[in-house]
């Protein structure tokens, strides 16, 4: 079958709706890559190695950004530690690396702090049967992560908490005015493709200023960009336990059947979490 059929299957390309909320940040660039996607694999490559030499970002150690397919990956090379020693992304015509390039740009400091981690843990353990817990994290996060920008100290701690009614349904008026996300992780982006109840994100809590809420878009993305890859940098005990899940389809204004607040009664996907455990 050929890669322009593949493409366009259920699930493909061709299924990104750039007006749903966890893809409208990605859409300036990403309408441009989808139809070049659709075309063929070199296209796609093409036209975000055309994106990544006007940007002149860099990942972990300072290379140069640049996508190869994923055949040139070297045999026995490690993902993270080729990217960090070439500035090469291997990528795969498909939806999870699209995300995942997208992400490269949207916050570039951040994919950069990811991947100087998770090389600098490759370096001291090499690759093994198992990552070990910080690289699981760092993971995670490349994966599934929702960046959570909040400026109430109240709605971080209902967050954490799994207090539901207080950060869903009391402060809905509070989304977009003192805390929004940004959808970051590439895999949970693509299973945003076809979004359903229960998938969530885990999201990593950004305490920002008040001010933060009256700059423009951009000027926000920037900032979190910078606060967050420091916090990657510095933080040493790097674990899962540092995310607090929250439910995709529940974030007010992003689904229009949570304006029922019906939606949020279903302990099935909006649980009790720790504090009853």
């Amino acid at each position: 079958m050929r890669a322009q059929d593949v493409a366009r299957k259920p699930g493909g390309f061709a299924d990104i709706d750039w007006s749903l909320p966890w893809f409208a940040q990605f859409a300036a660039r990403g309408v441009r890559w989808q139809q070049a996607a659709l075309t063929s694999y070199a296209a796609l490559l093409a036209e975000m190695n055309a994106d990544a030499q006007q940007s002149c970002q860099s990942t972990g150690r300072g290379q140069r950004l640049a996508f190869i397919a994923q055949d040139d990956l070297p045999e026995g090379s490690a993902y993270e530690a080729h990217i960090a020693a070439t500035g090469c992304v291997p990528t795969r015509h498909n939806l999870h690396d699209f995300f995942n390039a997208s992400v490269w740009f949207a916050f570039p400091r951040i994919k950069a702090a990811l991947n100087t981690r998770q090389s600098t843990a490759i370096d001291a353990l090499g690759v093994g049967p198992t990552r070990g817990g910080v690289r699981d994290a760092l993971t995670l996060f490349d994966e599934n992560a929702l960046l959570f920008a909040c400026a109430d100290p109240a709605l971080s701690n209902a967050l954490r908490g799994f207090d539901w009614s207080t950060l869903l349904v009391a402060n809905r008026a509070a989304w977009g005015a003192r805390c929004e996300v940004r959808c970051f992780g590439h895999a949970l982006l693509e299973k945003l493709i076809s979004p359903y109840k229960a998938c969530t994100g885990h999201t990593w809590i950004v305490d920002v200023p008040p001010e933060y809420f009256s700059w423009p878009t951009a000027a926000r993305d920037a900032w979190l960009d910078e606060a967050v890859s420091s916090a990657l940098l510095s933080t040493q005990k790097l674990t899962s336990r540092l995310f607090a899940p929250l439910p995709v389809l529940g974030i007010p204004g992003w689904w229009p059947e949570n304006e029922a607040l019906s939606f949020y009664d279903d302990p099935a996907v909006f649980r009790a979490g720790r504090r009853v455990r």
